[in-house]
């Protein structure tokens, strides 16, 4: 899973990544709109995993992760004014979601926060982003039109650029438009920011964090939102000391770190669940998309076993804890042969039979 983070100049989304991936990236701002993103790899912790390596003794635990991608500041008007490099722009299509982080502290250059407004300026900048890109595509289209090299795809294309260029210019965003299977094969290649699932973060300051209940309820009106005290949180994931830690998070009503919040909140507001395989060799964690199937989850851990499956091998995590072995899984009726349509659950530990 990839996520993006975006936000507006100022609005502590450097101190946010920082806090939630334990980096000591300089939170000075960007000098630059040619400065790199920072990435980072957070693991999901997983008591699960923990539990079944304990039983296997594996020779490799393998948890799974969150790639965090912490983009230069995001002004307003930057799209129409090329804010992403191409480089840039190419990185934050492949993100599965954007984090929106909007600032809800005072700052002496920016004044007192407003995320509400914070919050529409990015969701403009996202609609613009995607409105330059369809506009850039119909008259490469037009003109390619116009030189007598008219086809059956083009013309289809055509026909669902104009309608995302309506949408767009009525400022509404493409994840929610409808659209058929065969209009998302079309437009698939574009990978719209404005189409992709959104997470809103709100940076609150240390004063004035877990006291937000009106702004949090109208912001969730719109997207899932969850609140961190960034500069706090940012210091207090430098601390050695766990008891100290344990401390000050007590004295802020704060019961997880940053990272535990951040990654059970992405699975639950992007849909994803995790499945598991055990061994002597390895134990490991993989992500998938909620309602994807035993075919969805064999190619996740390699296109051979999506290419040859035959049948998944299968049992709860539950059931397995329950019963002591998998021995006594199959004895109580509870191991499962399933086919390829199979929709995997929430920890489900899988082998996949195949052959090629």
């Amino acid at each position: 899973m990839k996520i993006g983070f975006l936000g507006l100049p100022g609005s502590g989304k450097t101190t946010i990544f920082n806090a939630l991936t334990g980096s000591d990236v300089s939170v000075g701002g960007y000098g630059s709109t040619k400065a790199e993103p920072n990435l980072a790899v957070v693991t999901v912790g997983d008591e699960r995993v923990d539990r079944l390596a304990e039983m296997y003794l594996p020779k490799k635990i393998i948890h799974a992760t969150i790639e965090c991608v912490d983009f230069v500041g995001f002004s307003e008007g930057s799209a129409r004014n090329g804010g992403f490099s191409a480089s840039q722009m190419a990185l934050v299509k492949t993100m599965d979601a954007l984090a929106l982080v909007l600032r809800n502290f005072p700052d002496d250059i920016e004044g007192e926060p407003d995320p509400l407004r914070d919050l529409d300026a990015l969701e403009t900048e996202l609609l613009l982003t995607d409105l330059i890109m369809v506009e850039q595509r119909l008259e490469r289209i037009t003109h390619t039109i116009e030189r007598g090299k008219k086809t059956p795809e083009l013309q289809a294309e055509q026909t669902i650029l104009v309608r995302l260029q309506e949408w767009l210019n009525e400022n509404r965003s493409l994840r929610d438009m409808d659209f058929s299977d065969e209009e998302n094969r079309i437009i698939s290649g574009f990978q719209f920011v404005s189409k992709k699932p959104v997470l809103v973060i709100v940076n609150s300051s240390e004063t004035n964090f877990g006291k937000n209940d009106a702004l949090i309820r109208a912001l969730e009106q719109r997207f899932r939102v969850i609140e961190f005290a960034g500069a706090f949180e940012m210091e207090l994931c430098r601390l050695s000391d766990e008891e100290e830690a344990k401390l000050f998070m007590d004295d802020m009503g704060i019961s997880e770190s940053a990272r535990s919040r951040l990654t059970r909140f992405a699975y639950e507001t992007l849909g994803y669940i995790s499945f598991l395989t055990v061994g002597s060799d390895e134990v490991r964690a993989w992500t998938l998309r909620r309602g994807e199937t035993a075919l969805d989850a064999a190619g996740t851990i390699h296109s051979d076993l999506a290419r040859g499956f035959i049948r998944a091998e299968c049992f709860s995590y539950d059931d397995f804890i329950a019963c002591g072995s998998e021995k006594a899984v199959k004895e109580q009726g509870k191991f499962r042969l399933e086919g390829k349509d199979y929709v995997v659950h929430d920890g489900d530990i899988l082998n996949i039979r195949f052959s090629v």
